[in-house]
């Protein structure tokens, strides 16, 4: 039982300064920011069930278990980071004196 690890697709800059398409880059942010959010919760759940599974006893394989865990604790602190970072950059804009 072999898992495929999933990386985190680069985000376009170019996209972003162009001012013809302001509504499809906002919306490719917010997919972006979605597909994101489901990833990290799909790793949650996996997690979580490898470790419903090891204190249960059912567990078949104990070195996935344990990746398991692991990829949903650092894909968690990973989008904590993100969000503390975007909650910073939030703030910087509001002290921004005009």
């Amino acid at each position: 039982m072999t898992q495929q690890l999933h990386s985190i697709s680069p985000i376009s800059l170019a996209s972003v300064g162009n001012t013809k398409k302001k509504n499809s880059t906002n919306s490719d942010f917010l997919d972006i920011l979605k597909a994101s959010l489901n990833d990290v919760n799909d790793t949650q759940i996996k997690g979580d069930n490898a470790l419903q599974s090891i204190a249960t006893g059912q567990v078949k394989d104990l070195h996935q278990a344990a990746i398991a865990i692991d990829k949903a604790e650092i894909s968690m602190k990973l989008m904590l980071e993100v969000r503390n970072k975007a909650l910073s950059a939030y703030k910087d804009i509001l002290r921004t004196q005009l």
